[in-house]
């Protein structure tokens, strides 16, 4: 187990973005396994969707978050109260918006929607993954913020996150539930 700390440690310090978007993919995926097992309660288990959303936890969800935490790093600061608040205002009220949109557009094309699908999708769950949102990661973040080292911010999310996406995934795949009812 140490050993497989040590590589995890020299991988993040040398891969930062690489290692965190590895991350999330896995956790994602997992995300997607836990909501098919236990909240849809699937009789079939959907492999392709579990591999869709690992595909945009590594394409898309580690590098962002691993990125977007860099510049707050970067402008904001790291230490101290009065910067971990600044980080969250900035998370939330730019970030989780514009990523809760392009999350939703990613899921959909990976559900092969058209724009009309998409349109109709986005209008159907933006604004309650938006407020779920907010009763979540502003404390989260807040936490993170305040007393993880920027190298690990990425991964206390992505571990938070593990039900986070599993709801994301149930939500999301309501419209496809009820498509067959």
């Amino acid at each position: 187990m140490r050993n497989i700390n040590r590589l995890y440690q020299k991988a993040l310090r040398k891969y930062p973005v690489s290692t965190q978007a590895v991350q999330a993919g896995i956790l994602m995926g997992l995300g997607d396994q836990i909501a098919q097992n236990f909240i849809d309660d699937s009789k079939n288990i959907d492999f392709v969707r579990t591999m869709q959303f690992a595909g945009i936890g590594f394409f898309i969800t580690g590098p962002a978050t691993r990125t977007w935490y860099g510049i707050l790093d970067k402008y904001i600061g790291s230490k101290g109260s009065s910067v971990a608040i600044k980080k969250v205002a900035c998370d939330q009220l730019f970030f989780a918006p514009s990523f809760i949109a392009v999350l939703l557009v990613a899921i959909g094309i990976c559900q092969e929607k058209d724009i009309a699908k998409l349109k109709v999708k986005i209008a159907n769950e933006y604004r309650d993954i938006l407020i779920n949102n907010y009763k979540l990661w502003p404390m989260v973040q807040l936490l993170n913020f305040s007393i993880v080292p920027l190298n690990y911010q990425a991964l206390v999310v992505q571990s938070v996150a593990l039900l986070w996406n599993s709801y994301i995934s149930y939500r999301t795949s309501l419209d496809k539930h009820n498509e067959f009812k």
